[in-house]
């Protein structure tokens, strides 16, 4: 039987989805990367925000379409979507979809569907607490390029942040073992000629509390590191209130760590972050700055911020602009607050209108562009280290790649100019000769 796989929503997900494909190969099934060459389709959703929940609804209805037409036999709603609103999914879709899984089955994904597989009967399972936590022995069909792979050091939430629900959907935080981790990274690049590695969970630099009590994130680096076995490791999603003297010791300290630093602020107001239940102040979040920069002059520093959670007055929204806008920070993403049911902030008084969050989120990004803007200008003249990521589709001589400033996905890209044929996962140093907002251009 054919299966095909959707994947929506951030890093963290697609490894849930390629531990899911990992599982159904292992049983027989053929993994086709066209859904229209597959017999069943799996949707593994994100349920985070409204915006995210809406791309889900619309990816399932899309397919549900397609089996009218019988294109498809069956429909699988997988993953964080599924978890949140199970009941609701089966109460307006149950006669479209044929199962509805939360995020506590991506490692037995096939002894799921068995029932859909062997008599077509629908499958429903969703339970109250997930406790899935993958390790080195679960298949993965890993579907990044041969040169990348994700790594997910832990799963689930130890913070309790007042607009987030990904608790009540992926579980309490829950760490691997180090020895899992570095396991596992020996068996990709066993099978993989590995550029970059990159350790994601919804919160690394909380690794091992949960087990020992004290964050084991240095460790675990510095033997990733020792493995000796990738050029890049990237770390991403760092919650400044976890972050160590000794874990920016280790990244100054050793080359093959990107240095980049993935550290969402959120918000710079103290009154805010409190009412956020962030359980970090502006001053710790200054201090892991100041150090970072300090210790790493050369660190690119990403965050995100969220404009009008409920009660953010005009002058705690000025006071996050005049912190970005010192801070100028090298990477940026931003989000209107967006009330989930659910989360600590559902309900509370004091909600900000629709209008004035996207005023306010378009004055960040007017902002950063200008501050991104000029950060790029001062590349321009000087040759940087570039990982290639794809070859342009229309002129011959063109390539895109990034720098180590740049995480997969969610940053910027170099533009690369070459004479000779380049390819995916090489490094190459690149003179940058003009700057874009948030990309560079440069010759080979």
């Amino acid at each position: 039987m054919k299966v095909s796989l959707v994947s929506l929503g951030c890093a963290r997900t697609l490894v849930d989805s390629e531990v899911a494909l990992g599982g159904l190969k292992k049983e027989g099934y053929e993994i086709v990367s066209d859904v229209h060459q597959s017999d069943i389709a799996v949707v593994n959703t994100c349920g985070f925000i409204e915006e995210a929940k809406l791309e889900s609804i619309e990816t399932i209805l899309r397919l549900c379409e397609m089996k009218k037409k019988g294109h498809l036999q069956a429909i699988v709603v997988l993953g964080c979507l599924a978890q949140r609103h199970g009941e609701e999914l089966r109460k307006e879709l149950g006669n479209e979809v044929d199962g509805i899984i939360g995020t506590d089955n991506y490692g037995d994904l096939a002894r799921v569907l068995r029932p859909l597989k062997d008599k077509h009967q629908k499958v429903f399972e969703v339970k109250a607490k997930p406790h899935f936590l993958l390790d080195e022995n679960t298949p993965r069909f890993l579907l990044t390029p041969d040169y990348l792979a994700y790594v997910k050091i832990s799963e689930g939430c130890i913070n309790a942040c007042a607009y987030c629900v990904i608790p009540k959907m992926k579980g309490a935080h829950r760490s691997r073992t180090i020895d899992s981790v570095v396991n596992e990274i020996k068996k990709i690049a066993a099978e993989r000629h590995l550029s970059e590695i990159d350790l994601i969970g919804q919160d690394t630099a909380a690794f091992g509390f949960d087990r020992s009590r004290v964050f084991e994130l240095p460790d675990l680096l510095r033997r990733v590191a020792e493995l000796d076995l990738v050029p890049w490791i990237r770390l991403l999603y760092a919650h400044p209130g976890h972050v160590s003297e000794e874990l920016i010791e280790v990244m100054a300290a050793t080359p093959s760590i990107c240095k980049y630093l993935d550290f969402p602020i959120e918000h710079s107001h103290d009154h805010m972050l409190r009412r956020m239940n962030r359980g970090v102040d502006r001053a710790k979040m200054q201090w892991g700055i100041n150090t970072f920069r300090k210790k790493i002059p050369n660190i690119s520093i990403r965050t995100t911020v969220i404009v009008g959670f409920p009660g953010e007055t005009e002058a705690e929204f000025k006071d996050l602009m005049d912190f970005l806008k010192d801070t100028r920070f090298e990477r940026l993403g931003a989000f209107m607050f967006s009330e989930e049911e659910g989360s600590r902030a559902y309900g509370l008084p004091d909600q900000i209108p629709q209008v004035l969050k996207q005023e306010r989120f378009n004055a960040v990004m007017a902002q950063q562009q200008d501050i991104s803007q000029g950060l790029n200008d001062q590349f321009v003249g000087k040759t940087i280290h570039v990982l290639i990521d794809s070859k342009g589709l229309k002129e011959a001589d063109v390539y895109y790649g990034r720098s180590e400033a740049d995480a997969p996905e969610v940053d910027g890209q170099v533009i690369v100019h070459s004479k000779s044929p380049l390819k995916p996962g090489a490094f190459v140093h690149a003179r940058v000769t003009d700057a874009l907002e948030y990309d560079l251009v440069g010759e080979c």
